[in-house]
């Protein structure tokens, strides 16, 4: 069965610092260590949990002079995930298409202004690309291919639009990628796990 936006509910509720602004993205079959040389990027200090690793993004973008991005990565099952606390290359085409050759990369992203974006890339080519806040508008090479499992996320469309019913658009996001990857993301996830940890330029 496909999760939904209220599977998701508790990530602003458990981690409000990380919510605020942040990118995540799944990686098939590529280890941490392969995402970071793919994204040429170099080794930081290996965190815990996502207080630990969204403190070290901030201090990162503090010693860099706002240069460098902080990638936190850990692997679940067969995906490497990536997560990026106040970052955005994940959904950046030309920093994530070509790290995408030969494998699946799924990634959603908002800021603190809301602005949000949602990825899904297969060898180097956009299947999907959206704005979770505005699902209608979609394109890629499938972009129709999951429509029916946006819907049962619980994205909000133009004709399904409600005054009264709060839009969860960054829960839903998590749901589709859950739907695409297979990988649920837990509160024990976030909180416990080891990451392998780098930087990336911002360009």
């Amino acid at each position: 069965m496909t999760a939904t936006a209220a599977d998701y509910v508790w990530f602003n509720e458990r981690f409000p610092d990380l919510a605020e602004a942040y990118c995540f993205t799944l990686v098939h079959n590529l280890a941490p260590e392969a995402v970071l040389a793919r994204l040429e990027g170099q080794s930081e200090p290996s965190q815990t949990g996502v207080e630990a690793i969204t403190d070290a993004a901030f201090e990162l973008l503090d010693r860099s002079d706002n240069t460098q991005q902080f990638i936190a990565m850990t692997t679940v099952g067969d995906w490497t995930l990536l997560i990026e606390p106040v970052g955005y290359i994940g959904v950046t085409e030309e920093r994530a298409l070509p790290v995408s050759a030969g494998t699946c990369w799924v990634s959603h992203f908002v800021n603190i202004n809301g602005v949000d974006s949602f990825l899904w890339a297969q060898d180097t080519a956009v299947r999907l690309m959206f704005e979770p806040a505005v699902p209608d508008r979609r394109w890629g090479t499938t972009p129709d291919e999951v429509l029916e499992a946006m819907h049962h996320c619980g994205f909000q469309f133009w004709n399904e639009t409600s005054d009264t019913a709060e839009y969860l658009a960054a829960e839903a996001a998590f749901a589709l990628t859950e739907h695409l990857t297979g990988v649920r993301i837990t509160p024990e996830l976030l909180q416990n796990s080891p990451f392998v940890c780098g930087s990336a330029e911002i360009r």
